[in-house]
């Protein structure tokens, strides 16, 4: 996170807008692989290992978190994120926007870029190559893993954000004009989590250090909803680590 250095260096850093459901209805779509115990918590890690992976980006100079969630948001403000309320509580574009709004207010100048909460395997080095191919570009995004969704849209100083996230948010990011970012070498910044295939596969990227250690609770096949029959538990993959740089 880059906190001093030359002023028009700091005015050309990222500010990160993430946003964040309720733990009590965030991932509901992990209900079945992690059950409803796990699921919040789970939810938790992930943003925890998002915010904390994007905070130690050298080209990110802050993260704001949208949530209305009190632990959440306790929980991700010691580790740096200015917390702001879901104030118009008309779901995820419209808190990308009101969160884009709130940075400018402080630094109008600001690049934005909208990032998913759920990428628990992010790497730091990957974020920056994505930023830095997004600031030739006045809009740009990455497509998720299935390449159906958005993981990060950007907006650089004086831009709208125009936030179109959801469903098959790809085709409507291409269409608003915004640019596709095409680098490789990036899975980490690609890899969001919604099932339990896309945990398995966030897992055996390697995750933070948060989501690591619910790894546990995942065992007996509850990562992928299907526990083996003999009552045994099912290893996980020896990949999982806490992510680094």
């Amino acid at each position: 996170m880059r906190r001093d250095g030359a002023e028009g260096e700091a005015e050309a850093a990222w500010s990160l807008v993430v946003p964040l459901k309720p733990l009590v209805r965030a991932k509901s779509r992990l209900s079945r692989a992690a059950g409803e115990d796990v699921r919040p918590r789970l939810a938790l890690a992930f943003a925890l290992d998002t915010v904390t992976a994007a905070l130690a980006c050298k080209d990110v100079r802050d993260v704001s978190v949208v949530t209305d969630d009190r632990l959440a948001g306790e929980r991700l403000a010691a580790l740096g994120a200015r917390i702001l309320p879901d104030t118009p509580a008309d779901g995820l574009n419209a808190a990308l926007a009101h969160g884009a709004r709130a940075v400018r207010a402080r630094r109008p100048g600001a690049p934005v870029a909208a990032l998913n909460a759920d990428l628990p395997a992010l790497r730091p080095a990957e974020l920056e190559l994505v930023l830095h191919s997004a600031s030739q570009f006045p809009r740009a995004f990455l497509a998720d893993a299935s390449d159906f969704g958005t993981t990060l849209l950007t907006a650089t100083s004086g831009v709208e954000l125009e936030p179109a996230f959801g469903g098959p948010s790809r085709a409507r990011h291409l269409a608003s004009g915004a640019r596709e970012i095409t680098a490789t070498g990036v899975p980490s910044v690609r890899r969001d989590v919604d099932t339990g295939e896309d945990l398995l596969a966030a897992l055996a990227l390697g995750v933070g250090p948060h989501t690591a250690l619910q790894a546990p609770y995942l065992a007996g096949g509850a990562a992928t909803g299907t526990g083996p029959q003999d009552g045994s538990q099912r290893r996980l993959p020896p990949q999982v680590r806490a992510s680094g740089a």
